[in-house]
């Protein structure tokens, strides 16, 4: 009775979702020897076609361009170094989305390219925009393909790999479900070839992770994810709110029909500001502001923005809009946010109030180092 009723309270998540991102891994799209595998993009795209065609909205967040790039190149594996990586995703990038847009175009769909950097999203004039595009392709009744853009993304900027901005993609647009795809059907106690290793149907908290085996990159070799990155994948999009489905793609159907298939995980019951978990979640710090005791009660206890005032020692170099960590006197982190001055200008401002600052230098040094409303707690 008891797995009867969590079974139709997953089933209840997933049916009544109306915005769906869905996340497809590299190995779940290409051949063996790297190339698109066009029976598994239609298969794919017919699961997908079906749901908008029920007047739900999709997002696609799909690896594959690196990949897809790799045959036409003449390269035997996926490359190491970061320029041989941009010169596959830049090939492979307009055949993967070629060939979603003929596979939707069966369905009567329209497909739009969306490529993101880390910058596009933590960024504020870029996070509107990022979000504005999004939402207005999903208002044209398009569906939108998202990928890191590999093609110009640095080692700095890089989201890492795409299960991670799947669940910020999610975060975003607001999703009511999180689906991913992958080569491997559920999250297990361990792995799956081994005798004793059993699937984990749910997933309510961290506590149901202890002693779970969670295993390295997967076995196709064409990815740059594994179960670890779905696992923190699915930590971030639900604390933000967002139930989570990890199974694997030949099962997509099942499970966007609300099948117990896979590992579902379940929500937590609040969502943070969306910008602001991009900042938290998305971001690597590129430098630290050493507060004092009154700042850092200031900032973490009252939520009151940073000013020169509170700050003691500058490390990094970051310029105006990078993100960095505010750390406290022993050094640990208490918040990151977006900082409005370039590192070399920070130190002759330390301790000085706002007003002295305008009085000495002009009104344009009576901002704030770190505004409220760009800053996360960690």
């Amino acid at each position: 009775m008891e797995c009867s009723a969590q079974n139709g309270r997953v089933r209840e998540a997933v049916n009544s979702a109306r915005r769906i991102v869905v996340k497809i891994g590299s190995s779940s799209l290409t051949t063996a020897t790297g190339g698109l595998d066009d029976a598994r993009v239609d298969a794919l795209v017919d699961t997908l076609g079906a749901l908008a065609g029920a007047g739900r909205e999709v997002v696609l967040v799909s690896s594959g361009a690196i990949a897809a790039g790799l045959a036409p190149l003449g390269l035997p594996r996926r490359p190491r170094d970061l320029a041989t990586q941009q010169a596959a995703a830049s090939v492979g990038q307009g055949l993967l989305i070629g060939r979603y847009a003929t596979s939707f175009a069966r369905h009567g769909l329209t497909v739009g390219q969306v490529l993101l950097t880390v910058d596009d999203v933590t960024r504020r004039a870029h996070y509107r925009n990022a979000y504005r595009t999004l939402r207005k392709l999903l208002d044209l009744r398009a569906v939108p393909i998202v990928n890191e853009n590999d093609t110009v993304a640095t080692e700095e900027i890089r989201f890492g790999d795409n299960d991670r901005l799947a669940a910020l993609v999610a975060a975003l647009v607001d999703a009511d479900l999180l689906v991913l795809l992958s080569d491997v059907d559920a999250l297990w106690t361990g792995n799956p070839a081994r005798p004793g290793s059993t699937r984990i149907t749910e997933i309510h908290g961290e506590g149901d992770l202890v002693g779970v085996d969670i295993g390295g990159a997967g076995r196709a070799g064409v990815g740059t994810g594994g179960m670890v990155t779905k696992v923190e994948a699915a930590r971030i999009a639900t604390g933000f709110g967002i139930p989570v489905v990890l199974t694997a793609a030949p099962l997509a159907a099942d499970a966007l029909g609300g099948e117990p298939v896979g590992t579902f995980f379940h929500p937590s019951s609040r969502r943070p500001a969306a910008r602001l978990f991009w900042l938290a979640h998305a971001t690597a710090p590129r430098g630290r502001l050493h507060l004092d005791p009154g700042a850092v009660q200031a900032v973490v206890g009252r939520r009151k923005s940073l000013l020169p005032a509170g700050i003691i020692a500058v490390d990094g170099a970051f310029t105006a809009g990078d993100p960095v960590d505010l750390v406290d006197a022993e050094g640990a982190p208490v918040a990151r946010g977006l900082v409005n001055y370039d590192a070399v200008e920070l130190p002759g401002l330390l301790g000085r109030s706002t007003s002295e600052l305008a009085a000495a230098l002009g009104p344009a040094y009576e901002r704030e180092v770190v505004h409220r409303d760009d800053l996360v707690l960690l």
